[in-house]
């Protein structure tokens, strides 16, 4: 392709003969005028340029504003050998072509090359993808030109490879400078020529350029050049020869410039208000002072996102609409749908609740927390090396087509950025997203606090928690169902009082919270889990919310002398409900119960040790292996004398008969499943453990670290554990 492009010997014999916006390119930094942001002195692109350090470039940005003219003063300023290609003409032949000639270049006379290549959205995917080896391995340096994204529009192993600028529309004051220059620049503009150009008419060509140089530049240089100079040679332009010039009617208020402005604000403050006169009148005034019609509609859809939104959906599908009706028909006519959609806009629900997207950008932009959870990522490509996808589960193959699991990503899964309003569409809805919400919060940051796949006491260490947090999304219908056991059975009114022991999320008290709507809700929480729990409820509304206690004895003792239960419930860890102070809370308790209060609790405890679920699982998989199963089956000997210890939950029921209480009991098992990783073995044989201190106490340093050895056999693999639930419901006798 054509490199006269870039150079400037023997310019001036063509200068003449160019239209005025290429005469008046910048040919040097200095001159350049606009985007700050990018080249003012001590940014990087300048600093760049100045010591021709170049590298790789993609600039972004809408037309006439730059860019093709800052590669121009990058080529004036290297020693590089600049070659300009434009990807609209260019076929890989010329690619090839200046791939071939670089690579000569640089084995030859080790001079570097620089290509620019205009409009290099248009290059398809091989034509990029030939670029990339020679990008790579420096034989090219890439300065890109593009008026498209280029996240999206280039190759992204381009874009990796590139500093990515963004160029933005100039603003009045940079199209003014340009404008008075190309007036006084006798070499390149007009300065040989008296022209008087009136105010309003240069302020029509800024206002009408949109940001674009070149459009004001051409616009001018029609008008100097078809308006006559008069008798003392002087060529005057007025707002009329602008008008023409750049082929737009100027919009006339009255004398003052924030006319404009002032107009439209007052035409969406009306529709934002309600007020269909009021609108009416401002969109007649906007239309005879000559406003551009698209231009009204443009703020229409956008008042039809920011102030409307889902409040009513269709909002912006009946102004696009009438958009579409009027490029049609046109004025006269076209006042109809204008007036249609001012009247539809300013008469339907309101709602500002889709800005809930800056804050989701705000967070993107202030969390490092981006990464894709394992089971959203696409599943066709990594499932088996890495796992990805799996864990994901079908919302379609669910009831009302609706799972509640984790969509955000790690650490992010707390967050709300959209609140629907009361009104129209998404007030409909509100209620259910509401419960959608919490129960997909509280399924994903579910942490049982005596974990089925472990036997240990104490508080989960963050590695395990951040394990659990995975799990719980994978075994969420699995919590669901327990849920749904721990409330079956009680007979609700909607003005019941009910006490939830130690949830340790709001999916524990979601049912009573839909059922007692007009009673109220106490939760008593333990403290590791009371900050979760605060932040869980903010997303009910205020009137909705529960109280949260913590469930230490003192706090529930302290409970207001005149508030009775009709329902306890909850699922208990098995720490708690086998501590000596859980014992002295029935008493207090029962005290606080209504008559024919009911009661509901369930008790979770592991049937089966780690030891045993190893064994079983090292007999399928390490069948060839010299392991030493004797010292697993002691282990399990250990184990089970330990567990078999169930005499608490006798000594409960017995204690809520004499309390007063007509109890009922159900047992079932269930086995879960558990990937053995770092993280679990470290919860087992950590220091302070009771699997350590009570299992192995009678075994040596060195039996652990065998233990530890079958552990790491199989890392990776998942084994299975046996739960006992006790489910306790009673009713209090009159």
């Amino acid at each position: 392709m054509s490199k006269d492009l870039f150079t400037f010997n023997g310019e001036q014999l063509t200068l003449k003969n160019s239209p005025l916006a290429d005469r008046l390119r910048p040919q040097t930094l200095e001159e350049f005028v606009g985007q700050d942001h990018i080249l003012a002195e001590g940014r990087l692109l300048r600093r760049s340029i100045v010591a021709d350090k170049v590298g790789n470039l993609l600039l972004y940005g809408p037309p006439g504003i730059g860019k093709t003219t800052l590669a121009r003063i990058i080529a004036s300023n290297t020693l590089s050998h600049f070659s300009v290609i434009n990807a609209a003409l260019a076929g890989i032949k010329d690619l090839r072509s200046e791939i071939d000639s670089a690579r000569e270049r640089l084995n030859k006379y080790s001079k570097r090359t620089i290509l620019f290549i205009d409009e290099v959205h248009r290059f398809n995917t091989a034509q990029q993808d030939a670029l990339l080896p020679w990008v790579e391995n420096g034989t090219l340096t890439l300065i890109g030109a593009t008026t498209e994204n280029p996240y999206f529009e280039v190759n992204k192993a381009l874009v990796s490879r590139s500093r990515v600028f963004r160029l933005h529309s100039l603003n009045s004051n940079a199209l003014h400078q340009l404008l008075q220059r190309a007036l006084r620049n006798k070499e390149r503009g007009y300065g040989l020529k008296s022209i008087n150009i009136a105010t309003e008419a240069s302020n029509h060509l800024v206002d009408v350029s949109n940001g674009d140089a070149r459009i004001l530049l051409n616009s001018l240089e029609l008008a100097v050049e078809s308006t006559i100079e008069n008798k003392d040679g002087l060529i005057n332009i007025d707002l009329k020869i602008a008008e023409d010039s750049i082929q737009e009617r100027a919009v006339l208020y009255d004398k003052h410039g924030d006319a404009h402005f002032d107009t439209i604000s007052a035409f969406i403050k009306s529709l934002r208000g309600s007020d269909p006169d009021a609108a009416l009148f401002w969109l007649a005034q906007m239309l005879e002072a000559g406003e551009n019609p698209r231009f009204i509609f443009r703020r229409m859809l956008i008042a039809a996102g920011e102030d409307i939104g889902l409040a009513d959906p269709n909002a912006i599908v009946m102004v696009e609409s009438c958009a579409a009706a009027f490029d049609r028909i046109g004025l006269p006519e076209g006042i109809y749908p204008l007036a249609q959609a001012t009247l539809y806009l300013a008469s339907t629900e309101k709602s500002n609740s889709v800005k809930g997207i800056f804050k989701a950008v705000q967070q993107v932009r202030d969390s490092q927390k981006k990464n894709v959870p394992s089971h959203l990522k696409d599943a066709n490509r990594d499932k088996e090396a890495f796992g990805d996808g799996i864990g994901y589960r079908y919302p379609h193959s669910f009831s009302k087509n609706w799972i509640p699991q984790q969509y955000l990503p790690d650490g992010l899964q707390n967050e709300i950025f959209w609140e629907p309003s009361e009104n129209g569409w998404e007030g409909e809805r509100r209620s259910l997203l509401h419960e959608r919400r919490s129960e997909q919060l509280a399924a994903i940051v579910e942490v049982e606090q005596q974990n089925p796949l472990t036997i240990t006491s104490g508080s989960i260490d963050k590695d395990f928690e951040k394990w659990l947090f995975r799990q719980v999304v994978k075994e969420g219908e699995r919590v669901k169902n327990l849920m749904n056991k721990l409330w079956s059975g009680i007979c609700w009114k909607k003005n019941h009082r009910v006490l939830v022991l130690t949830p340790s999320s709001l999916l524990w008290a979601l049912k009573p919270l839909r059922e007692a709507f007009e009673g109220g809700i106490v939760l008593a929480v333990l403290e590791d889990n009371y900050s979760r729990l605060l932040s869980e409820i903010e997303v009910l509304a205020p009137m909705e919310r529960p109280i949260l206690i913590d469930s230490k004895l003192d706090s529930i003792k302290t409970l207001e002398d005149n508030l009775e239960f009709e329902v306890i419930g909850g699922r208990l860890p098995w720490k708690v409900f086998s501590g000596q102070n859980f014992f002295e809370l029935w008493p207090i308790l029962t005290q606080k119960c209504t008559a024919n209060a009911e009661l509901s609790l369930i008790i979770s405890n592991p049937c089966t040790g780690p030891a045993l679920s190893l064994k079983e699982t090292l007999e399928v998989h390490s069948k060839n292996e010299n392991i030493d199963f004797s010292f697993l089956d002691n282990l399990i000997s250990k184990e089970e004398k330990w567990l078999n210890k169930q005499d608490q939950k006798k000594i409960f029921a017995l204690q809520l008969k004499e309390l007063g209480w007509n109890i009922s009991t159900e047992h079932w098992t269930e086995f879960v499943s558990l990937k053995v990783d770092n993280s679990i073995i470290k919860r087992w044989l950590k220091e302070e453990s009771d699997y350590r201190e009570i299992i192995l106490k009678d075994f040596n340093e060195e039996s652990l670290i065998y233990l530890k050895k079958l552990f790491k056999k199989l890392d990776g693999k998942t084994i299975r554990q046996k739960l006992l639930h006790t489910k306790f419901a009673a009713k209090l006798k009159n």
